[in-house]
């Protein structure tokens, strides 16, 4: 007897249930990660992709602040899930001097953005980062780690690659995200399926983070939040302008069709729940900036009397991450230099040194359209 489209509707349905149980290392499976990948190649391949990066050129200028804000050099960073580069176009070779690329897309890589400081591509999945420990003094990350299976895992690789007193400074989306279109979709489901799916994927609440960080290791921790507000004509160019962007739910239960009237039944119910005056709708992404330290002997301890807060942000204005103001210090650079491995990475620029791998490696938006407003979390 054959089965239905519907059976088999249902079937695929508890395929991808049983798959996003699965686990390696124990970590729970969430997100289809090959389909990502399918994802973020098709965006960075569009002709006009340039168009859809509104939102991550908006983010990695001000995640760049950042990075300016920590009064230090860095000889050696690295970009955890770049894109096409995104924070490294906003910075200059004298913060850093060389910088390491990874991403999950080759094509991505490929079409990077130009930048000033001499870079190195490698093609990797932010999951299973194939550098050394001890390795670079600044780790960045900019709207990627939300897709990742395993964040405490990510945060956790990401501090061992990072030196003694080196900086992670990252940007993710918030449980915040999208609340507009996900509950416009889960209305119109209801009233016309009488029963609704997840479209939008899960994302980290603010009161996690900080102790995500903790746990990975990082000390002197600051979470900062900003919601950016983009405006739409209606609902259906927020759809189009998040499948450009490669941010499309990759979720293991996700459903793969929206019928035509749940789409325009939920466009309606978007317009007139959050719709403007002007006719317009808004699309609100809440980014959760992050900045942690690898700790080093020079940070003195909380209970010994106040933190240093090494060359950050609360240079010359109040502090803002719970430590108590201090005169910078010279950042240690103790740390010898890795030992050569025995193979490189896929290199797309000047050859690097092959050393900073592990030997386990084998391998017409405008800005008038953005409304931002920030808070500061301390932890």
């Amino acid at each position: 007897m054959g089965l239905s489209v519907k059976s088999l509707r249902s079937l695929r349905c508890l395929w991808r249930g049983w798959r996003g149980l699965s686990s390696q290392r124990g970590v729970m499976n969430v997100f289809d990660r090959s389909m990502k990948r399918r994802q973020k190649q098709w965006a960075s391949s569009l002709l006009d992709s340039d168009k859809y990066d509104y939102l991550r050129d908006e983010v990695g200028s001000r995640l760049a602040d950042r990075v300016y804000d920590v009064s230090r050099t860095f000889p050696l960073a690295l970009d955890v899930g770049c894109g096409k580069s995104h924070i490294a176009e906003h910075l200059s070779k004298d913060i850093v001097e060389r910088l390491f690329l990874t991403d999950i897309s080759d094509s991505s890589l490929r079409n990077r953005k130009k930048c000033e400081m001499p870079t190195q591509c490698v093609l990797a999945d932010e999951e299973f980062l194939p550098f050394k420990e001890n390795t670079f003094d600044l780790a960045l990350s900019s709207l990627s780690l939300h897709w990742i299976n395993d964040l405490p895992g990510a945060l956790r690789q990401i501090h061992q690659v990072l030196k003694p007193d080196g900086v992670f400074i990252g940007a993710m989306v918030g449980g915040e995200t999208l609340y507009e279109l996900r509950c416009s979709l889960q209305l119109a489901e209801l009233e016309r399926e009488g029963g609704f799916a997840p479209h939008i994927s899960p994302y980290t609440a603010v009161t996690d983070l900080g102790n995500l960080l903790g746990r990975a290791g990082f000390n002197m921790l600051t979470v900062d939040i900003d919601e950016v507000q983009v405006h739409y004509p209606s609902m259906l160019e927020v759809m189009r302008d998040l499948q450009g962007m490669g941010e499309s739910n990759c979720a293991w239960n996700r459903k793969s069709l929206l019928h035509r009237d749940t789409i325009l039944a939920a466009a309606a119910i978007y317009k007139e729940m959050y719709g403007n005056e002007d006719g317009s709708v808004p699309a609100t992404f809440q980014i959760l900036y992050m900045i942690g330290w690898k700790p080093h002997e020079s940070q003195r301890s909380s209970l010994g009397g106040g933190s240093r807060c090494p060359d950050c942000v609360c240079a010359g204005s109040p502090p803002v991450c719970g430590c108590a103001a201090a005169p910078a210090q010279t950042p240690s650079s103790e740390t010898p230099p890795p030992a050569a491995c025995a193979q490189a990475p896929p290199s797309h620029t000047s050859a690097s040194p092959p050393s900073l791998l592990s030997a386990a490696w084998t391998s017409n938006k405008t800005k008038e359209r953005i409304v931002i407003r920030s808070k500061i979390n301390s932890f």
